[in-house]
Parts: structure tokens; C-alpha cells; sequence
């Protein structure tokens, strides 16, 4: 019996030879493009892999790998030796040496060159006791890789792991008022009429000054450029007492001016300062000659004024921008009591809010002596002379101050009792030591540690930049470098 003749339909005969026409398609792709790139990319990265590399520093033989040495880049020294696809430059002696028998002199210090080419392998950096880091990183910058070391030795700023890591003592005749860290872990020191600029191995770069006028604050715009606010020189009619100067250098990149609303130009002292990131915008507590004194608002890439509040300060004067309520905090001194002012820039220039009310019997604001905005928004902290913490509701009508009363032993006083906010812990000062506070999420603020260890007195102020904090000491312009520790190897 024949067998019956199976018919496709027509749609389906359709449907398979473009299925067909499709896969011959692929097949072509896969074989004239990818197959070459398959073939073509391990053998080049077998190549770099193989290639060996020796080295001889001051008589120490060292062998390393072409890849190895290209996760130093190209502006590395190493960089130089290689072609674009990381194999060896021929060298016009390599004809008459054998490929295993090649080796690169190089007279530096081979202890130094042994670490380096560890952290260029594995990503970390172990430094022998017997290393001084300081040779360390003149050897790495003369490789082209201090931001290797530098990104090694980066840590998460942890405020419970920190360790006191170095002292360094200044160099002015008088005592130094402010400190303030850098985006990459440095920091500047102010004291009289010279502010003295740090990296974050420490290296003092040349002094700044403005007219060695007396220096009233200081801030990093960014990692190359610092402001610097300074009382204004009264020999000079219409020089303002502001200005941008190179870290590295010390140049005076731009000098902001203060003008009146006839855009004449005035001299001013400037005071406290802060920075409105969002708009980037520099502000400042200014003073004219004739007393006058306000706000001032400038932007921070053309020096430009912007703006102006024309706003009676106190005595020393600390400002900050209040980034959960787009406002400015005013903490000033007036008749020796503490006033805080909250000034908001986009409604017709006004006070939103103040405290303590004139209208109110406040007695507890004597014994202020700092204050800071919290993240959320929504409240104001304070502390006394004692260390005790209080925190001022903006939402209270009756703006009564909460206080969070520290029960440790610790009753030490001091006028520079200062608060600092940073990754929501709360970092306060008394005395020569800082206290760091953790919130425990049933409306207490508690004391997980303290950070003391240093002979140089009180400490005048602080800050935190990258993975440090910066402790400036009132006697003999003694600061105090706190690290994280890395993790350890395992």
C-alpha cells in the first residue's frame, strides 16, 4: 500500500524557509565576525599574560608580567615601556640579549619597588614596619602611582574604628582658630594672617595669605581651591576681604568684591563662611567700614556677587546652609547670649524663624554655645558648656529646647565647645576630647565613643574630610590626625 503524501500548508512552507533564511543569516554573522574575536582576544591577552618583565633595583632581581604592570596605566612610568597593546618597547640592545635574559636597572629603593609591585597585582597595600610611608609615596609618585596608593589606603570613614594616627605641630607664633579638611583627607590650618595648606601625606604646600590680614575662617570649594575670609585691610579703600587660592600653589586665583546698590564697590571683613552646593553659591558674614553688615552671596566659579542680606549679626558669627529647609542658620553671640536665625533667600529676603522669641522668657539659650542643622530637616541641635546635647523642634510652636543629658563623669567645660553632623552621627568637642553619638531610634542620642589620646590642650575646632578627622588643639597649634584603619588582609 503506498503511504499517503503528507501536504504543508502553504503558510507554514512560508514561515520555515524565512526561520531558514534567518539561521543562514546567524550562521554568516557567527562565523565571519565573532569567530575572529573569539580567536583574536585570548591569544592577546595570553600574550600580555606570558610576557615577562625583569627587573633589577639596586642589584635586586624582581620578575613580574606585562599584566601586572598595566593595571599601573598609561601616565605611569610603566606606562612608557609599553606599546598600545601592552607588550615590551624594543630597546636597541635587545637583538644581542636572549628573551629570558632581558632586564630593566633601576636605582631606587627596591623595599619600596617590592611594595608597589604587590599593590599593582592585588589591589592592596602592605607596608613593612621598616618602610617609612613617607618614602613610600616620593617612591610611588616618581612611578606615576600615588593614586594607587592613595585609593588603597582610602577606607570608609567609620567613626567607631578610628585611631589616632599622627600629631603634627604648627609652626605660628600665635595660637590657630580654625581647621578644616579637605575632599581628599588634607587639610588647612588658619592662625593670624596665614593659612597653612596640608596633603593628605601631610606635605605642607606653600603658606596663604591676604595682606596678612587676620584670618576669620576658611573652606575648600573643592580639592585645588580654598576660600579664604580675612578683616579688612583699612590701608586698601574697596578690597574685599575674600579670596580663591590654589592649594598647590598658593596663587591667587580670584578676590571676590562687595558692592552697594549703586554697584559701587566697597571694602568689607568677611567672617564666617559656607557653601550652597546645589547652587554653587559661596556665603559669607560681611562688615563694611561703616559697620554695615549682612550677608553676602557670590558664585563660586565667576566670583560674582548674587546676592545680599542685609541682616545685623552678632559677635562671632557661624553660618551654615540648611539643606532640608533651603535656609541659611545664623548662630551668632548678641549681649552675650546665643540667637539662632533661620534666613530664607527666596522669600523676599525674611527671618522664618528665631530663637529664643523677644516675646518669650528663655533663659536656657545663655549657655549655648554651637548649634547645627539636622538632616531630616525638622530640627536644630545644640549644645551647652557642659556637653550636653538639646535639640529644638522647628515644628514647636513653643520652641522649648529637648534636652539629651549626658550621665557620663566627664564634666568638663570649655569655650570651644563645637558640633559637627557627618554620616548621622553627631561629633561634639569639650575639653580635649570629642565625643561621638549615635542615634538608637527610641529618641536618644547615646555615646558610643570618645576620641582623646592627644598632650596639645583643648581642641579649638575640628573637621572631617575623606576618611579622617582633623583635631586642632589650642596649645602650641598642635593637630591630631584620625584615620579608619583598613581592613585587615585575609
Amino acid at each position: 500500500m503506498r503511504e499517503k503524501e503528507v501536504k504543508i500548508p502553504g503558510h507554514l512552507r512560508t514561515l520555515f524557509e524565512i526561520l531558514y533564511t534567518i539561521y543562514i543569516y546567524i550562521y554568516i554573522y557567527l562565523y565571519v565576525c565573532v569567530c575572529p574575536a573569539l580567536k583574536t582576544k585570548p591569544q592577546l591577552e595570553l600574550n600580555m599574560t606570558a610576557e615577562k618583565v625583569r627587573f633589577n633595583v639596586r642589584g635586586k632581581i624582581l620578575e613580574t608580567t606585562a599584566s601586572t604592570l598595566a593595571a599601573a596605566r598609561r601616565d605611569s612610568m610603566f606606562g612608557a615601556m609599553f606599546d598600545d597593546e601592552w607588550k615590551l618597547q624594543p630597546r636597541g640592545s635587545d637583538e644581542l640579549v636572549k628573551p629570558e635574559e632581558k632586564e630593566y636597572f633601576i636605582d631606587r629603593d627596591p623595599d619600596c619597588f617590592s611594595v608597589l609591585l604587590n599593590l599593582l597585582g592585588t589591589g592592596k597595600l602592605h607596608v613593612p614596619c621598616h618602610i617609612p610611608e613617607k618614602l613610600l609615596y616620593m617612591e610611588a609618585h616618581y612611578y606615576g602611582l600615588l593614586d594607587h596608593v592613595r585609593t588603597a589606603k582610602w577606607g570608609e570613614f567609620d567613626s567607631n574604628r578610628l585611631r589616632l594616627t599622627g600629631s603634627v605641630s604648627g609652626q605660628a607664633p600665635r595660637n590657630c582658630s580654625a581647621i578644616r579638611a579637605s575632599p581628599d583627607g588634607g587639610c588647612a590650618v588658619a592662625h593670624g594672617g596665614v593659612v597653612r595648606v596640608y596633603d593628605w601625606m601631610l606635605e605642607e604646600h606653600p603658606p596663604l595669605n591676604l595682606e596678612y590680614q587676620s584670618v576669620n575662617d576658611i573652606g575648600w570649594m573643592d580639592s585645588d581651591n580654598i576660600v579664604m575670609a580675612v578683616s579688612q585691610n583699612l590701608d586698601r579703600t574697596g578690597v574685599g576681604g575674600m579670596g580663591v587660592f590654589s592649594a598647590l600653589t598658593g596663587e591667587l586665583r580670584q578676590r571676590f568684591q562687595l558692592s552697594d546698590g549703586e554697584d559701587q564697590v566697597k571694602g568689607f571683613s568677611a567672617g564666617a563662611l559656607c557653601f550652597n552646593t546645589d547652587s554653587n553659591k559661596v556665603l559669607a558674614s560681611c562688615r563694611d567700614i561703616t559697620s554695615n553688615q549682612g550677608i553676602g552671596v557670590w558664585d563660586q566659579e565667576t566670583g560674582k556677587q548674587t546676592d545680599f542680606f542685609d541682616f545685623g549679626l552678632g559677635s562671632d558669627e557661624e553660618i551654615q546652609w540648611f539643606n532640608g529647609r533651603n535656609c541659611l542658620l545664623v548662630n551668632s553671640c548678641i549681649k552675650y547670649k546665643r540667637r539662632i536665625n533661620l534666613l530664607d533667600f527666596r522669600d523676599k529676603k525674611s527671618v522664618v524663624w528665631s530663637w529664643p522669641d523677644d516675646t518669650k522668657t528663655c533663659h536656657s539659650h545663655t549657655h549655648i554655645h554651637d548649634a547645627i542643622p539636622m538632616e531630616e530637616g525638622n530640627s536644630i541641635c545644640v549644645v551647652d558648656q557642659s556637653r550636653n546635647l538639646g535639640f529644638l523642634d522647628l515644628r514647636d510652636t513653643a520652641k522649648s529646647v529637648r534636652w539629651n543629658l549626658y550621665r557620663g563623669k566627664d564634666t568638663a567645660q570649655s569655650n570651644y565647645t563645637k558640633l559637627t553632623l557627618h554620616g548621622g552621627q553627631i561629633f561634639c568637642s569639650v575639653g580635649d576630647k570629642i565625643s561621638v553619638y549615635y542615634y538608637d531610634g527610641l529618641d536618644q542620642w547615646v555615646l558610643t565613643s570618645n576620641l582623646e589620646g592627644s598632650h596639645g590642650g583643648s581642641v579649638r575646632d575640628f573637621s572631617i574630610g575623606g576618611d579622617r578627622l582633623f583635631a586642632l588643639h589650642t596649645e602650641k597649634n598642635v593637630f591630631d590626625v584620625w584615620e579608619t584603619p583598613s581592613a585587615p588582609i585575609i
